[in-house]
Order: C-alpha cells, then sequence, then structure tokens
C-alpha cells in the first residue's frame, strides 16, 4: 500500500502557513469515526506521487507521527488558475466503511457512428456512488467503439456491469448517446442567432 507521511500542526499562524508553503507542503485534516480530527501537513510532491499510484479514491497508508491509519483522500482546494492544491482532507476508512463519492465516467474508442458522420454525446460525465473502501472504483469506463447511430447507455446499462456497488441515479438517466450530427430543432436555433 501507498504511504504518506503526515505530521500534527499546532501552530496555525499565517506565518507558520507561509512556511509550510515554502518547504513544499500542504495543511490537512484527518477525520473518521476511530480517530478525533486533526490538523496535519503533508509534503505537496508526495501528495502527488501517491495518487498517481492510486488514484483519486484510492485507499492511503497515513503515517502520522509513526502511527499508521487507511485514508481516503475526501476533498481538496486549490487555486482556480495554476490548480495548486491549497488544503486536502482524508477521511480515515477501513474495508467496511460505506462512501458516497463521485466517479468519473471515461469513454474509450472512437464509435461507428462518428465515423458514419454521428456525434458522441456524454450526458453524464461524473456518477455519484455509494461502495466499500475497498470496492470504490477509480472510473467508470465505456467502451463505444461498437456504437453506431442511435446507441444510448443509460444507468440500467452500468448498473448490470457493476454490482459491488450502488449507483446513486436513476435508471433512465441517459449516460451516453451517439446521435446524428445536428437535429432539426439545433439548425433552427442557429438560423434564429444568426438572423
Amino acid at each position: 500500500m501507498n504511504t504518506l507521511v503526515a505530521h500534527e500542526r499546532k501552530d496555525f499562524k499565517k506565518a507558520s502557513l507561509r512556511k509550510l508553503k515554502n518547504n513544499g507542503e500542504i495543511p490537512a485534516v484527518v477525520y473518521g469515526r476511530e480517530i478525533n480530527t486533526k490538523s496535519i501537513s503533508i509534503k505537496g510532491a508526495d501528495l502527488q506521487r501517491v495518487l498517481k499510484a492510486v488514484g483519486r479514491n484510492g485507499i492511503i497508508s497515513l503515517n502520522l507521527d509513526g502511527e499508521s491509519t487507511n485514508v481516503i483522500l475526501r476533498d481538496y482546494q486549490n487555486k482556480a488558475i495554476t490548480k495548486e492544491v491549497l488544503h486536502v482532507d482524508f477521511l480515515q476508512v477501513n474495508q467496511h466503511t460505506e462512501i458516497d463519492t463521485k466517479v468519473s465516467v471515461i469513454l474509450k474508442g472512437t464509435s461507428i457512428g462518428e465515423k458514419t458522420g454521428g456525434i458522441v454525446k456524454q450526458i453524464l460525465h461524473e456518477l455519484n456512488i455509494t461502495a466499500k473502501a475497498n470496492d470504490l472504483p477509480e472510473n467508470i469506463e465505456i467502451d463505444i467503439t461498437d456504437f453506431e447511430i442511435g446507441r444510448t447507455v443509460k444507468v440500467a446499462d452500468l448498473k448490470k456491469n457493476y454490482s459491488n456497488f450502488t449507483i446513486n441515479h436513476e435508471d433512465e438517466e441517459t449516460i451516453v448517446m451517439v446521435d446524428y450530427e445536428k437535429s432539426t430543432e439545433e439548425e433552427e436555433d442557429i438560423s434564429a442567432v444568426e438572423v
């Protein structure tokens, strides 16, 4: 398991936050049922390395001043332009902890429909799911290579393939569809704008 070293923070003055930042560290918190909420600091480079290895929803072994606990990245704040991470929240987990989170939907391949003049419309880019910590997927992939114009994937279609976690969406919600290039309504809207 990938380990992230952390140190408890007790000084919350602006000067100490600046010092953390100058040392390449990020302020963070860790919380959970079996742990009191603690303010901590982690090295930014170590966080990037661990997330690259385990992914956004992976389990991380957090070594806090010599004691290890399993956590997941629950939330983070970053600068809008530079994407620099400013603060991180970790949730302590065990294999039975159920977590509500979001996972990205990734489309793989180029559909037959696109090759014959259609376009792929992805309606849902993320899905809200509930899963045990060990069952959290990095993302959900949909291979659209064989999709012809008119093919649609709804939430119910995914639920058949993913029984180890709950997808918290209505069965009839459309995730992706291969459609004709433009509908008549869209063409009318465009011509109305041009006039």
